[in-house]
């Protein structure tokens, strides 16, 4: 056999993979509904009438925040290991772990997302008042 045989046999058993796993797709019943992933599709500008092409969208997400959820708890994971023993004699008998959007920052930010926390109300007595009733 020639190489272009070896590549073209190649190529037809990718082309059939791909097509076994589309078929699939239409059987299969993503955690990202449908409408959901339609919405931001259209949103972006991205309008298509195949249901395969929408679930492939879905699963690609459902994977990425799995792995985004995953690298967080790792995060989330070594932070408390991290902690003071005698606070952690403390905490033996809660073993709950507790996620922080420190934890999830840490973890998109690999994936090159930058989150930006948000200034709460609370840091300060005027936050959120009318500037007019400001004592300053």
């Amino acid at each position: 056999m020639n190489h272009n045989q070896q590549s073209s046999e190649g190529r037809h058993d990718d082309d059939s993979a791909l097509s076994d796993f589309l078929a699939s797709l239409m059987d299969y019943t993503p955690t990202i509904p449908d409408e959901l992933v339609e919405h931001y599709l259209a949103k972006s500008g991205f309008q298509c009438p195949d249901v395969r092409l929408i679930r492939l969208v879905a699963v690609a997400t459902q994977k990425f925040i799995a792995e985004v959820a995953n690298d967080a708890l790792q995060h989330c994971k070594a932070r408390q290991a991290s902690i003071i023993k005698d606070k952690r004699d403390k905490q033996q008998k809660d073993k709950r772990s507790i996620l922080t959007m420190e934890d999830l920052s840490k973890a998109l930010r690999e994936y090159g997302v930058n989150v930006k926390h948000q200034e709460y109300f609370a840091d300060s007595p005027t936050a959120g008042l009318d500037p007019a009733l400001r004592e300053e």
